[in-house]
C-alpha cells in the first residue's frame, strides 16, 4: 500500500506540475499583447496562497514530502504569474492585486506561520494548519468560477483555457485517491471537490466551444451565400449581353 501511495503521489506531483504550467499560453499572450486583457488575477492569487500553505503543511506533517515538494514549485510559478500581472494589468486591476498579494500572500501566510509556531503544537498544529489548507484549497478549486460566469455571459470559452480546465480535473482526480490511500480527508475532501468542478468546467467548455463552432460555421455559410448573391447578377448580366451581340448579329 504505501508503494502505491508513493507512486499514486509522484504522478499527483506530474499532473500538479502541468497544472501549474498550463496557464503558460495566456501569460505568453499577456506579454505578446503587454495587457492582461479581460483575464482575472484572484485565481493566481488564491493558488499562491494555497500552495504556500500546502507546503508548510508537508513540511509539518510526517510523511508529506511530496505534497510539500510540488506545492514548493507552485509558490515559484505562482509568483511569476502575479509579478506579470502586476507589470501589464492595467492601473486599477494592479492595484488591487498588489492589494490581495500583500493581505493574503504575505500577511495571511505569516501569520498563519508565525500563530501556530507559537501557539499550537504536534496534532493540533498539523490539524489546524489541514484546516486552513482544505478550506483555501476548496477556494482555489473555486476561483475559476468568475471565468465560468464570463464563459455564459459571453457564451466565449475564449477567457477560460482548456488545459487548465483539464488539469483542475485531474489534479483532483489523482489527490483524491492518493487521500484515500494514505487516510488524508484534509487532501481528500477539497480535491474531491475539486474533481466535480473540474468536470464542470470541461462540461462548460465542450457547450460553449460547440455553440462557437456551429456560429463561425453559420457564419462562413452565409458569408459564402452572399457572396454567391452577388456574384449572380454578373453572371446574368453577361449573359444577357451576349444574347442581344448575337440577336443583333
Amino acid at each position: 500500500m504505501t508503494s502505491l501511495s508513493f507512486l499514486v503521489g509522484v504522478i499527483g506531483n506530474i499532473i500538479s506540475v502541468s497544472l501549474f504550467l498550463s496557464p503558460l499560453g495566456t501569460f505568453c499572450r499577456i506579454v505578446r499583447h503587454r495587457s492582461t486583457e479581460e483575464f482575472e488575477s484572484f485565481p493566481y492569487i488564491c493558488t499562491l496562497l494555497n500552495s504556500a500553505l500546502w507546503t508548510y503543511y508537508g513540511v509539518t506533517k510526517p510523511g508529506s514530502l511530496l505534497v510539500a515538494t510540488v506545492n514548493g514549485f507552485g509558490i515559484v510559478v505562482e509568483l511569476i504569474y502575479v509579478a506579470l500581472f502586476l507589470i501589464f494589468a492595467p492601473p486599477r486591476i494592479r492595484a488591487i492585486t498588489g492589494i490581495l498579494f500583500g493581505v493574503f500572500d504575505v500577511g495571511f501566510v505569516a501569520a498563519t506561520v508565525l500563530g501556530t509556531q507559537l501557539i499550537l503544537d504536534g496534532e493540533m498544529r498539523i490539524d489546524v494548519i489541514g484546516f486552513l489548507c482544505a478550506g483555501l484549497n476548496i477556494l482555489m478549486y473555486g476561483s475559476p468560477l468568475a471565468a465560468m460566469k464570463t464563459v455564459v455571459t459571453s457564451k466565449s470559452v475564449e477567457y477560460m483555457p482548456f488545459l487548465l480546465s483539464f488539469f483542475v480535473f485531474l489534479n483532483g482526480a489523482i489527490w483524491t485517491l492518493y487521500a484515500v490511500l494514505v487516510k488524508d480527508y484534509f487532501l481528500g475532501v477539497p480535491n474531491g471537490i475539486g474533481f466535480v468542478l473540474g468536470i464542470a468546467q470541461l462540461l462548460l467548455y465542450a457547450i460553449y466551444s460547440r455553440k462557437h463552432n456551429n456560429k463561425s460555421s453559420k457564419t462562413s455559410s452565409d458569408e459564402l451565400e452572399n457572396e454567391w448573391q452577388i456574384r449572380e447578377p454578373f453572371v446574368s448580366s453577361s449573359t444577357s449581353t451576349n444574347m442581344d451581340e448575337k440577336n443583333h448579329v
